[in-house]
């Protein structure tokens, strides 16, 4: 289940921390947000669907890492992500 061009174009241009940026943390964790949102909802309907269980655990765990890396890299930054975003931590 992944997202669209366009919606991916417009996360990457809600999070974009400078012109043409695609590879920073803040655009990385807001894709694999979106598509972790998408997941869970394809996840509520269809329960025994377990292939589709293991890829949304292991964007969890990107996502995760990737958090932990920007928080102890610039806490502020992170904590803006994160409010953002809406991910509870």
């Amino acid at each position: 289940m992944s997202i669209s061009a366009e919606k991916k174009q417009e996360v990457i241009k809600d999070n974009a921390t400078k012109p043409n940026d695609t590879g920073s943390p803040e655009v990385q964790v807001a894709i694999m947000t979106e598509r972790i949102n998408s997941l869970s909802s394809h996840m509520q309907i269809n329960k025994k669907d377990f292939s589709s269980r293991r890829g949304l655990l292991r964007l969890v765990a990107n996502r995760r890492s990737l958090l932990d890396y920007l928080k102890k890299k610039d806490e502020g930054r992170y904590k803006a992500l994160i409010e953002k975003l809406g991910i509870r931590r």
